[in-house]
């Protein structure tokens, strides 16, 4: 979805430098750089999370860190913001705490809670 916003962006930003419109050119421009660096940014960290045998694979902007079963403690955390309830997962193991929502999951958090919780039982089993 971000890829198509920013192709029409691209589509304005050519329009206006046609039609002379220098002003509304340059607030085009960012915004399209603003919405191609975050749809960058969605698809190359996809998968944010990933789980197998072994442990939890965790990619962030500073580069992807694995996490055993052994090691990793994984709960779901109901916040409330602005009225509204959001869930998410919590990863945590030693100094390091990651949270995930629904957005980054693809899924609803509680659903790849036990999903991992499966996972987990099994591997260390």
């Amino acid at each position: 979805m971000a890829w198509m916003i920013t192709l029409f962006l691209l589509a304005g930003v050519l329009w206006l430098a046609i039609g002379g419109d220098t002003g509304g050119t340059i607030l085009t421009g960012l915004a399209m750089l603003s919405v191609g660096a975050l749809a960058l940014h969605g698809t190359l960290l996809r998968p944010r999370l990933a789980a197998g045998p072994d442990g939890i694979l965790a990619r962030t902007v500073g580069g992807a860190r694995r996490y055993s079963w052994s090691e990793a403690r994984l709960r779901v955390r109901t916040t409330r913001r602005l009225g509204r309830d959001s869930l998410t997962l919590e990863v945590e193991s030693g100094d390091h705490l990651l949270v995930f929502g629904r957005i980054d999951l693809g899924e609803d958090p509680r659903d790849v809670l036990e999903v991992l919780t499966a996972l987990k039982g099994q591997a260390l089993s």
